[in-house]
């Protein structure tokens, strides 16, 4: 998955922005490539500054992009895990599908819509500084004005609306191809059919852009040829794993968490002494954590082995768990909680099952009213049944 060896820039709104390490190759290359174009109008300083503000303002681009799949999605109840932007541009990623065509259409057309209106506004402003026939021709890299300012919104103009025509490419997993899911979708009323015909659209167009890159090398540009064919094991790759995706979450289709659940965890009180904990808890079950919960049953967050270790044996008494537990602060797919009444499905993209092994359930008004093992998660995609509840135990 992406965003496993990412780093971090920012967060906006809650959605955690990070780039991958292929991406500072990406933006070193499209800096000399862009310096040697620049040059040509420009002095050597000015076409390096200017291919630096480009370079940096085409990823800013595709931030909105992506930006504009995150804000639909989450307008439609989908939670958003993080933005990466990585070698081939970005992707937003999301807790779990959309649950009907309607919904993939208004999050796939999201991004495009954003891309236009940026290439349109750039023009727009070349347009009011030189005219359409100047701001045209910067576009082009073909004007003999030595203007910084209009030979940067030519290349945005340029960027986005190449950019925008090929996202709209009717091949999977590219907007155009998941606009082209929701149609069949809507059409058929099978999600997972929808997705094998528009993976194989996907897998039919990469194989056409590596061809075509293999023809730009056999012509001497090894360059465009390499890039194309790169281009075309990514999207051939990322359409197989679609499809082999669909497969697996059909199996827990119309499953939720509650339905998987261990409706009756073992919980540590909050108000409990540290001392109680660490003789009635980890002593007694051997468990690294334990949910925490207030008088009211609320869910408060995690009290782990190593918390109660760093406090001395002297203090543990007069301590209460609250002092010592982990709060859950996050929920945007790395925190410690997940809604008992969202799609079982959410839960392959919360990095917080994976790292500690189980997630915490809760209601809507934030009671714990169970917990999901990375276990119960395998058992229900290979069709097994939910486990028995373990005996609920309380201080």
């Amino acid at each position: 998955m992406f965003g496993g060896g990412s780093i971090q820039l920012a967060r906006i709104s809650g959605i955690r922005i990070g780039v991958e390490p292929s991406w500072f190759l990406v933006l070193f290359l499209i800096i000399y490539l862009l310096t040697g174009s620049y040059g040509e109008r420009f002095t050597d300083g000015t076409a390096f500054t200017l291919a630096v503000v480009s370079a940096l303002l085409f990823f800013v681009s595709v931030l909105l992009h992506e930006l504009g799949h995150a804000v639909v999605a989450r307008r439609n109840d989908i939670g958003i895990v993080g933005i990466d932007l990585w070698m081939f541009g970005g992707v937003a990623k999301m807790k779990r599908d959309s649950d009907s065509p309607g919904v993939e259409f208004r999050v796939a057309a999201a991004g495009p819509l954003v891309t236009l209106l940026i290439g349109a506004a750039c023009f727009g402003v070349g347009a009011a500084i030189a005219g359409a026939g100047g701001a045209l021709d910067s576009t082009l890299f073909d004007s003999a004005r030595s203007d910084e300012v209009l030979a940067v919104l030519g290349y945005l103009t340029l960027i986005n609306g190449l950019l925008l025509v090929f996202n709209l490419i009717p091949a999977f997993p590219l907007d155009g191809g998941r606009i082209a899911r929701a149609a069949i979708w809507r059409h058929t009323g099978d999600r997972a059919r929808a997705t094998r015909m528009a993976a194989r659209v996907g897998r039919g167009f990469s194989f056409l852009l590596m061809a075509l890159g293999v023809w730009f090398v056999l012509q001497g540009e090894v360059f465009n040829g390499v890039w194309f064919v790169f281009i075309g094991l990514f999207l051939g790759q990322a359409a197989g794993q679609a499809e082999a995706d669909t497969v697996i979450t059909s199996r827990i289709e119309g499953l939720r968490v509650a339905d998987v659940m261990d409706a009756e965890p073992v919980v540590v009180p909050a108000t409990l002494s540290l001392e109680r904990a660490w003789d009635e808890f980890f002593l007694r079950y051997g468990h690294p954590w334990f949910p925490v919960t207030d008088p009211d049953g609320r869910f408060s967050g995690l009290i782990t082995r190593e918390a109660v270790e760093e406090v001395p044996e002297a203090a543990r008494p007069g301590r209460a768990v609250a002092s010592a537990m982990a709060v859950d602060t996050d929920d945007d797919g790395s925190g410690l909680r997940v809604r008992t009444e969202e799609p079982l499905e959410a839960l392959l993209g919360f990095e917080g099952l994976q790292r500690l092994g189980a997630i915490v359930a809760v209601d809507h008004e934030g009671h714990l009213r169970g917990v999901v093992t990375v276990d119960q998660v395998r058992r229900a995609l290979s069709g097994d049944q939910p486990p028995t509840p373990r005996a609920k135990s309380r201080a």
